[in-house]
Formats: C-alpha cells, structure tokens, sequence
C-alpha cells in the first residue's frame, strides 16, 4: 500500500488564519501553529479571494503567508483561492507554492485544468470539490466558498476533472466541514473508486480513528484537517502512531 499522508488545512481571510463551520468563519486564533516537518504536506486557502469580485489587489496579505509558509516548511505547500486564469497559477507558483487549487475557476472553464497541467505538469493542480447532500440522495458541487449550487454532481465532476488533467482531487463535505463527526465516508469512498488519482478528504476530522476510517473505509489517499488544535508536535505524531497501528502505511 502507498503511504497515505495526513495534511493540514489552512484557511485565510485577508491574511488571518480562520477555522470554519460549514464554510462560514468560526473564529480567530495563533498562527503558531505546527512543527510542520511532522506534516506531510500543507493545504493553504485564501477564502477571501474566492468571492467573485474580490479586488485583485487585497491579494497582498495572502502573498505574505504563502511566502512565510514556503521559506519556513519543508514540506509540499499546496495553494488556492480565487484561481481563475493562467495567471493566477504563475502569481502562486512565483510564491513559492509547489501545488494549486482550483476550484470554481475550473467549473466555470474546465479547460483551465488542462492548460495548467500542459504548463506545469498533472502533480502540481489540484481540483478542489466542495460537496452538499441532496436531500433526494447523492451530492451536489457547490462553488464560490459553498455559496453558489452548481447542480453538478459531484462524482461525474470529479471524472471530468481527471479527464481534463488534475492530478489529485481534494473533496471537502460542506455538511461536515467543523463539525468534528467524522468524515463523509460513503462521500470519500463513492469518489475514491470512480477515479485513479488521489483523493484527498477533508471536513469533519475530530480524532484519529477518524484518520483511519478516511484511509480504510473511506479510500483516501490523504486525510486533511482544518483544525490546527490536532497539530502540535506530539499529536501529529501520535496521529501517525496511530494510523500505523490500524495497518496504514504513514512516514514517522
């Protein structure tokens, strides 16, 4: 089995770092946050840049954090929020971003996934999909930070996304997102086996069975949490202990 990775999830509004419930903003806290050499790899979101109308300018603050995070981690930085256009892609890349995200520029123009991965390769995009139950079964994809229902569903998206190019596909459940629940399995495993990529999972994390149930019931190749409290030195660790014990391969 090919070693699963445990990611953290960061999201920011004008250069603040935020943890969310159900995509709205729950509260502020520190940004000393995680010894990320334990982390496998770092998800960072500029919420608000994913609201149409943004101005372009307010990109600053996010081009600070992107810049801290690449000279001080060691690790894969995966970037998002608001990329609409090649250029947007070369703005995060000069950053220092080894990865983006890309989720409603790539609804609005699916093509946008293939044009970068003809620039940059398939393992540097990343198609974000953000799920919503439906009250008659299966599940929507929402854009613009879950405010905009698409009436896509979300498995034919996540195939057209693998057609068009991306590499991984990071599936967030909007139902879930902060709860602490546990993650949508039925969600994770219906995409997991509708595609070859990697999935990465994100939404409702709240201990490390639930890492273990995303891998093993679920089909993830990642299991991703917004909620920096599980990212100390010695939880992350003990995640990984954790995982490993269940059977799961993990770099300790």
């Amino acid at each position: 089995m090919v070693r699963k990775r445990l990611v953290t999830v960061l999201t920011f509004q004008d250069g603040v770092l935020f943890r969310t419930k159900m995509f709205q903003p729950d509260y502020r806290y520190t940004q000393n946050f995680v010894d990320a050499s334990l982390i496998d790899e770092i998800v960072a979101l500029d919420i608000s840049r994913s609201v149409p109308g943004r101005p372009a300018g307010r990109r600053d603050e996010f081009a600070a954090v992107i810049d801290r995070l690449a000279r001080r981690c060691f690790v894969p930085l995966a970037t998002g929020g608001g990329i609409r256009t090649i250029e947007d892609v070369v703005w995060h890349m000069k950053r220092g971003a080894d990865k983006v995200i890309v989720n409603s520029g790539a609804i609005d123009d699916p093509s946008l996934i293939g044009r970068i991965a003809q620039q940059y390769g398939s393992q540097c995009v990343v198609v974000s999909i953000d799920a919503k139950s439906r009250p008659a079964g299966g599940w929507e994809v929402f854009a613009d930070c879950g405010q905009r229902a698409t009436g896509l569903d979300v498995t034919s998206w996540a195939k057209r996304a693998q057609e068009e190019g991306a590499g991984e596909v990071f599936l967030t459940s909007i139902d879930r997102d902060g709860s602490l629940e546990g993650y949508d399995l039925d969600l994770s495993r219906r995409v997991a086996d509708s595609l070859t990529i990697p999935v990465l999972i994100c939404g409702g994390a709240g201990n490390w069975q639930h890492f273990v149930d995303g891998v093993l019931i679920g089909g993830a190749s990642a299991v991703c949490t917004a909620n920096i409290y599980h990212f100390t030195e010695a939880s992350v660790q003990s995640a990984k202990k954790f995982m490993s014990s269940a059977g799961i391969p993990v770099r300790i």
